[in-house]
C-alpha cells in the first residue's frame, strides 16, 4: 500500500550466463500504485530481469526486495501475481479446474462471482469454463492466463507481454481492466513490444538495452529527451544512441 516504501527495489543487479552478461548492474524502483512498463528489444534482458525478481533464476550480484522483503524468500511473492510471456496451462485441465487451482495455490476459497466478473471484463465467454484448455485458441488461452492472474486480488501484478495473441477487441478489454486495477492502486509491472499500449497505460517506463537501464522516467519524458512526437520513435533513438556509443 502507498506510504510503506517501494513495491519493488532492484539494486546493482547482475546476471550472467557463462561469459554472456544478460544484466549489467540494473537499478530500478517502483512505488506502490505505479503503472510501470519495461521496454526493450528482443534479447535486452527483460524476461531475465523478471525471472530474477521472481527468484526463478539466481542473480550473480545485487539485491531485490518486494515490499521490503528479500526476493529470495518465498513470502516475498505472497502479494504478487505473475503471467509469463509464454503461458501454457496444464493440458489435462478444464478451464474451470485451472482457475480453481489458482485459488487453491493462493490459499484462497474459490470465488465464482469474482471469476465471472473477471471473465466478463476480459470478454471471455463463461462457456469456456467447461472446455479442456488444450482445445482453446491462442487468444482464449491468453485470456484464461490473465483471468488466472487476476482471479485472486494482489497488490503487484507482473505481466510479461500480456497482450500476446490477443485480437484488437480483446486488447481493448485487457487495457480497460488494467486501467481499472491501476485506479484501485494496484502496482503494475509489464513488458510489451507494442509501445502505443505502454504510452497509453503507463505512468512510468524504463528502457532496457543490452542488460542496462538506458532511460527511467515518463513516456513523455523520453519523447522530450529525443524531441520525437511519439514513444516508438523516441525508443528507437534511445537504443540507437546506445548502439552508437558502444561502437569502438
Amino acid at each position: 500500500m502507498k506510504g510503506e516504501g517501494p513495491a519493488l527495489r532492484v539494486a546493482a543487479l547482475v546476471k550472467r550466463y557463462g561469459k554472456f552478461q544478460a544484466l549489467g548492474g540494473v537499478d530500478l524502483e517502483l512505488a506502490p500504485g505505479e503503472a510501470f512498463g519495461l521496454v526493450g528489444a528482443n534479447g535486452a534482458g527483460k524476461t531475465t530481469l523478471i525471472k530474477c525478481i521472481l527468484d526463478l533464476t539466481a542473480a550473480d550480484a545485487g539485491t531485490i526486495e518486494i515490499f521490503a522483503v528479500p526476493a529470495r524468500k518465498p513470502r516475498a511473492r505472497r502479494r504478487l501475481s505473475y503471467l509469463p510471456e509464454r503461458f501454457t496451462p496444464p493440458h489435462y485441465l478444464r478451464a474451470r479446474e485451472f482457475l480453481a487451482l489458482m485459488f487453491e495455490l493462493a490459499g484462497a476459497r474459490y470465488n465464482a462471482s469474482h471469476v465471472m466478473g473477471i471473465l466478463e471484463a476480459l470478454e471471455l465467454d463463461r462457456g469456456v469454463l467447461g472446455q479442456p484448455v488444450r482445445t482453446l485458441s491462442k487468444g482464449m488461452t491468453q485470456k484464461l492466463g490473465l483471468a488466472g492472474c487476476f482471479a485472486v486480488p494482489r497488490e503487484l501484478y507482473v505481466l510479461d507481454e500480456p497482450m500476446s495473441g490477443l485480437d484488437p477487441a480483446a486488447r481493448v478489454a485487457v487495457k480497460s481492466l488494467l486501467r481499472r486495477l491501476a485506479a484501485e492502486g494496484r502496482t503494475l509491472f509489464f513488458t510489451s513490444h507494442v509501445l502505443a499500449d505502454v504510452d497509453e497505460l503507463c505512468s512510468s517506463i524504463a528502457v532496457l538495452e543490452r542488460g542496462r537501464v538506458r532511460f527511467r522516467g515518463t513516456p513523455a519524458g523520453l519523447c522530450e529527451r529525443y524531441a520525437e512526437p511519439n514513444l516508438e520513435r523516441a525508443f528507437l533513438r534511445c537504443i540507437r544512441d546506445e548502439h552508437a556509443a558502444a561502437r569502438p
